[in-house]
């Protein structure tokens, strides 16, 4: 399996047009219900803010995003314009139609408390973390979906490279201020959101930003 080539693709749509159009604070949680064939953006406000998603069928939600049928049905490590996400299931579930970012990271997972205190140290345990934000979202809307059912998640805009053995480092990122992705859905979809509140990767200089989620009807 390769390293995704970087495929940048600017976006037809007009801001204008959206029919949502929502700014997630730093360090928060977001569930929201996406229609089949619509378009999502997600964007960047302020540069190199890891967004973790999980998307899971809104009528079926034990079908959800797979990392791994995703990875082997693209032959690749990295999501960018033309990638398209799958289910556990084998189906379609969001495909990449516009991109200025270029790579975004699939394999890194979303910080926890028990993996912030692996990493960094045992005093980190308590602090805010995306696993955490999921559990919220979840709880607060009550639709069947509980912590057996988080997964392997995408890390929009985060850049975690795999060395030559085998290993994942958490790098700079490649995104800037303002860009973004675009993600068509091929089915009914919740998307489950964690606008990372991580302090102590360097990757956002410390510093967790906004993050905006715009909605496009299909054509």
């Amino acid at each position: 399996m390769t390293a995704t080539a970087i495929r940048i693709k600017e976006s037809l749509f007009d801001p204008a047009d959206a029919v949502h159009d929502h700014v997630l604070p730093s360090g928060e949680p977001l569930l929201m219900e996406i229609k089949k064939g619509q378009t999502l953006r997600i964007v960047d406000l302020e540069g190199n803010q890891a967004v973790d998603v999980i998307f899971y069928n809104r009528h079926d939600p034990e079908e959800h995003y797979s990392a791994t049928q995703t990875l082997l049905n693209q032959g690749g490590i990295y999501l960018t314009t033309g990638s398209v996400l799958y289910t556990c299931d084998g189906n379609p579930l969001l495909t990449i139609v516009a991109d200025t970012c270029g790579r975004h990271d699939t394999l890194g997972g979303a910080c926890a408390a028990e993996s912030n205190t692996v990493r960094y140290a045992l005093q980190k345990k308590f602090m805010h973390n995306c696993r955490d934000n999921y559990l919220i979202a979840l709880q607060r809307a009550d639709i069947g979906v509980g912590k057996r059912d988080l997964v392997p998640n995408v890390n929009f805009f985060m850049n975690v490279p795999v060395t030559a053995e085998g290993k994942l480092t958490f790098a700079d990122g490649v995104s800037a201020p303002g860009k973004y992705v675009e993600l068509r859905a091929e089915m009914d979809i919740w998307m489950l959101v964690s606008n990372c509140p991580q302090l102590n990767n360097p990757c956002n200089a410390y510093n967790p930003t906004p993050a905006r989620f715009m909605l496009w009807d299909g054509n």
